[in-house]
């Protein structure tokens, strides 16, 4: 269980409520409370996804008693969530409250505004996974706030000084060849697609000089190299990122491996009529992951030029972490297992024994995607455990001070990374659960800073914004650094309509009055484009950020529900962390300028008509 004095009322009564539905007693799990030995079984990445999800379809049934959230912040939050404690088995009563509740709050100057009950997203959200392992006294992991993530992801304890982050793409492009450069038993990369340019040609010649001295070197090291790209996008054109990675393939068969993936939704007469690029928007293979033995960097960076030179993203090292590199390494053969495999004839062909993507039965396929991903998940959630068991808890009478001098355990941590996952095509929604659990945790006086390159949020997201008490600041890119400024045909009108999204948002936030908690800033910067995206969350009274998340997913429709997407929640107690991520968010927002109504009357903001009324239809492919 969690602490009662580092947990919010709200994750409490979400607590309450995933443990005890009303009516019912709690029952003892392993034993008589306080028994020597017992210990709560915990439970499985898999059933505590399956639970919320399903937690969410009984709430759907009743959502007309969302609309008593006109009165939440009147009659105080106390009343009302005893009182909707008593909904879900009386519906006739929550469409009672529903209409009373709408009755009241209306009145003519609100008649356009939105419906009142999105101020119940904090009680309507998905519950906090609860929290199945005893409070631990000799770590971190007992005090801290987000331990309930552990729940549903591995949960890696690193010292902070085993984290860095970076700041430019020159930064991360000579981290990258460097790291290839001193690599001696494993690079992993797994990006969008890899470019044409020099700069990834240079890469490629990093890889492939590696690869000739791991096989002359007197003591082979039998260094292997994994790429994992997307099918779409990496065969794009006459020449792509396969024809750049297939003199490495037909010079060292038995030591790399290219992975393309291809998703289940492009099949059929829809992969036949939908032309290049165009079918890029159905689904992509999008992580962001480059690791060279036990040292990983995360980022939302592709493998292509203008990441390296002046395309703004964010980058996270982590030196030193064999656990960590284990998982990704993991995770991304596993994604490989289930993607077509180039061949050193340019030919693809698919694992044997594994399904087609997208010749094969679409529901097998996906299934078999999800057990390989989800294994890769729990048995690393599963080791995680055990190794904080021997670390910590192998003798329940050792105290801290003789662990330090025992000298054979590992220091307690200062900071904690989790692996958020999200993959709706296999119903994985790992990514999706946390971060909209960390949107409605997030308490009056907390502030929010949120960054994504393309502003297209999930309703569900919006609404947490808008509905919840702390404060955003929001970063999206101005049109001018939008990444398809400029571009030809259609693709050419993609930044107004993000500006028609935004908008259309920002009108939201003034109907409600909300514009102080709530702000948008523009990123904009000469010569340069804007790929950043990720959060920081700043507790309330805390001028630093305990929590992060970065990675590749833009919060938008396409990363929830299309995307492979995966990110990492960093949450920090060291200070110069903190630091090192407050000061990375200090500089990509120093060179915004804050949204207002004029904004949009510049002629730059223009949008057509015609884009204006495409835009509901397409917005959820970009």
């Amino acid at each position: 269980m969690l602490r009662p004095a580092l947990c919010s009322p709200t994750a409490w009564l979400q607590l309450g409520a995933h443990l005890c539905p009303p009516g019912r007693k709690p029952k003892p799990r392993g034993g008589p409370a306080g028994a020597p030995g017992s210990r709560a079984r915990p439970l499985s990445a898999r059933t505590v996804v399956n639970k919320v999800l399903a937690r969410r379809k009984r709430k759907r049934r009743v959502s007309m008693a969302a609309a008593a959230a006109a009165a939440a912040a009147a009659a105080g939050p106390v009343f009302w969530r005893r009182l909707l404690g008593l909904l879900p088995g009386r519906p006739g009563l929550a469409a009672l409250l529903g209409r009373l509740s709408d009755r009241l709050g209306r009145n003519p100057d609100r008649r356009r505004r939105r419906s009142p009950w999105l101020l119940l997203a904090p009680l309507l959200s998905p519950a906090v996974p609860v929290v199945t392992s005893p409070p631990c006294c000799l770590c971190a992991e007992g005090v801290h706030r987000f331990q309930w993530i552990r729940n549903l992801v591995p949960e890696f304890g690193v010292s902070s000084s085993h984290v860095r982050v970076l700041s430019s793409p020159a930064e991360f492009f000579e981290l990258m060849k460097g790291q290839i450069k001193v690599a001696k038993r494993r690079v992993v990369m797994a990006s969008l697609y890899l470019g044409i340019g020099p700069l990834e040609q240079e890469l490629v010649d990093c890889l492939e000089s590696t690869l000739e001295k791991s096989l002359q070197a007197k003591f082979p090291s039998g260094l292997r190299v994994s790429i994992l790209l997307d099918f779409t996008r990496g065969s794009r054109g006459r020449k792509n990122s396969r024809t750049m990675l297939l003199p490495l393939l037909q010079r060292f068969p038995e030591q790399v491996r290219v992975s393309l993936f291809h998703t289940p939704n492009l099949r059929g007469l829809l992969r036949l009529l939908i032309p290049e690029r165009f079918n890029e928007t159905i689904g992509l293979q999008h992580i962001k992951v480059y690791l060279f033995d036990n040292n990983v960097i995360l980022s939302g960076a592709n493998l292509s030029d203008s990441y390296f030179t002046n395309r703004q993203d964010r980058y996270v090292f982590l030196q030193d972490c064999p656990e960590i590199a284990d998982f990704f390494t993991e995770l991304v053969d596993a994604v490989g297992d289930v993607s077509l495999q180039l061949q050193g004839d340019d030919t693809v062909q698919m694992v044997e024994g594994m399904v087609h993507p997208y010749k094969g039965d679409r529901a097998a396929y996906c299934r078999a995607a999800n057990k390989r991903v989800m294994d890769v998940i729990n048995s690393a959630r599963t080791r995680q455990q055990m190794l904080h068991a021997q670390t910590f808890h192998s003798d329940p009478l050792l105290t801290q001070e003789d662990a330090a001098a025992a000298g054979d355990r590992r220091p307690a941590p200062d900071t904690w990374i989790y692996p958020l996952i999200q993959m709706k095509p296999f119903e994985i929604q790992i990514d999706e659960i946390v971060t909209e659990t960390l949107l409605t945790e997030a308490e009056r006086g907390a502030k929010v800073y949120l960054t994504t390159g393309y502003f297209n949020l999930t309703q569900a997201y919006m609404d947490l914004v808008l509905g919840t008490r702390a404060e955003y600041q929001i970063l999206l890119a101005s049109p001018e650094v939008n990444g398809f400024f400029g571009a030809k045909g259609v693709a050419g009108a993609i930044p107004a309509a993000y500006v028609h999204i935004e908008r259309q948002f920002y009108s939201e936030v003034c109907s409600l009055g909300q514009q102080e908690r709530v702000q948008l800033q523009e990123y904009w910067r000469r010569d340069w484009t804007f790929h950043a995206k990720g959060l920081w969350l700043y507790l309330a009274g805390s001028s630093l950020p305990c929590l992060t998340l970065i990675g590749s997913p833009n919060f938008g429709y396409r990363s929830v529900h299309r995307d492979l997407e995966a990110q990492i929640a960093i949450v920090t107690e060291s200070r110069a962390l903190q630091q090192q991520l407050h000061q990375e968010q200090e500089q990509l927002y120093r060179r915004a300028g804050v949204v207002s109504s004029a904004t949009f009357e510049q002629p730059s903001r223009q949008v057509k008509l015609w884009v204006k009324m495409v835009t509901p239809l397409i917005k959820n492919f970009f």
